[in-house]
C-alpha cells in the first residue's frame, strides 16, 4: 500500500505562481472629525511580474481618469 501526502509547494513554486499571477494589495483609509479630515492614507502593494504590474497600471489610470471626469467642476 502506497501513502500519498498531501501536495507541499516550495517557496520556488509559490513565487513563481505569484510573480505569474500577481498579488494587488489596495487600500485607502480616510480619518476625519467633525467634518475635518485629520489623515488620509493610500497604499498600493503590487507584487507581480512586469506584464501584470503594468496592465494593472494601464487599468488603475482609467479608473482615475472616470473618476476625474465624474467630478463636478464648481466655478466660483
Amino acid at each position: 500500500m502506497v501513502s500519498q501526502s498531501p501536495d507541499c509547494s516550495s517557496l520556488a513554486e509559490v513565487l513563481d505562481r505569484i510573480l505569474d499571477k500577481g498579488i494587488v494589495v489596495d487600500t485607502w483609509a480616510r480619518v476625519s472629525l467633525v467634518g475635518i479630515e485629520i489623515l488620509a492614507i493610500e497604499a498600493r502593494v503590487v507584487v507581480a511580474s512586469v506584464d501584470t504590474f503594468l496592465h494593472y497600471a494601464e487599468e488603475i489610470t482609467k479608473i482615475e481618469i472616470a473618476a476625474r471626469e465624474e467630478k463636478p467642476v464648481i466655478a466660483a
